[in-house]
């Protein structure tokens, strides 16, 4: 293991904040920490869903491409809950899937190593990650090097949270805007099948079908196909309108 001290660590971590890297960038940091500190074989940083409290898996030094992202452990499920939920770091140095604690995610191959360090990642008072350290063989946690990892979950803790409420606050912000999209087009379309039941005195469920039926074979949006709809009975009021 790569000899390490509070001060050194302390001044990375200092220098990936300062930085303004986001948050992927900041998690594979840790896990890069975490790696040259414990030489493990894999890392695996957690963090919060805020709105489901549940802990998605975000970053990885063995990859994980289908699962970054879409893996989750719920609020005291498996070791990794665990210690979300008590915010107490848990070392097993061999067969770790033998702990009563421990739950086996099929798709995670380090699941079926030896050795087990999970440690929370805390910001005011509040479990927000977890940072799981693994071996292939059988491995003695020393205190200095559960202690540092522990270090790194507390001090980027805050960037991290500051990263967490700036992205739910950009999905809140795009789902407002979805929201107002949504709305805008029901009211465009409404105004069109309006006109459809006018024009060819049909039912509102029959001008929204041929409206549908026509979005689907011109391949386009129901919003734009009802503007062009709105658009040229304008234009036929104005003409119709018009001094000869």
């Amino acid at each position: 293991m790569e000899t390490s001290n509070d001060v050194a660590v302390l001044h990375r971590i200092s220098s990936i904040i300062s930085s303004e890297r986001s948050l992927d960038e900041m998690l594979g940091e840790i896990v890069g920490l975490a790696a040259r500190i414990t030489s493990c074989d894999a890392c695996l940083v957690y963090l919060v869903d805020g709105e489901t409290d549940e802990f998605v898996l975000r970053a990885s030094l063995v990859p994980h491409i289908k699962d970054v992202g879409h893996l989750r452990v719920k609020m005291g499920e498996g070791v990794t809950g665990w210690v979300a939920e008590h915010q107490s770091p848990v070392a097993l140095s061999t067969k770790a899937a033998s702990d009563s604690r421990f739950k086996m995610f099929p798709a995670l191959v380090e699941d079926t190593y030896e050795a087990f360090l999970s440690v929370p990642v805390v910001t005011a008072g509040k479990a927000i990650g977890i940072i799981n350290v693994h071996h292939r063989d059988k491995h003695s946690h020393s205190a200095d090097e559960i202690s540092t990892i522990q270090f790194i979950g507390e001090q980027m803790g805050t960037a991290i949270g500051k990263s967490l409420l700036e992205e739910d606050n950009a999905r809140l912000t795009e789902e407002a805007a979805e929201v107002k999209r949504q709305l805008e087009t029901r009211k465009v379309v409404e105004r069109a099948k309006g006109i459809l039941q006018r024009r060819q005195t049909i039912t509102e469920e029959e001008a929204y079908l041929r409206m549908r039926n026509e979005s689907r074979r011109l391949r386009k949006p129901m919003k734009e196909l009802a503007e062009a709809i709105i658009l040229a009975e304008e234009l036929g009021r104005k003409d119709s309108s018009s001094p000869e």
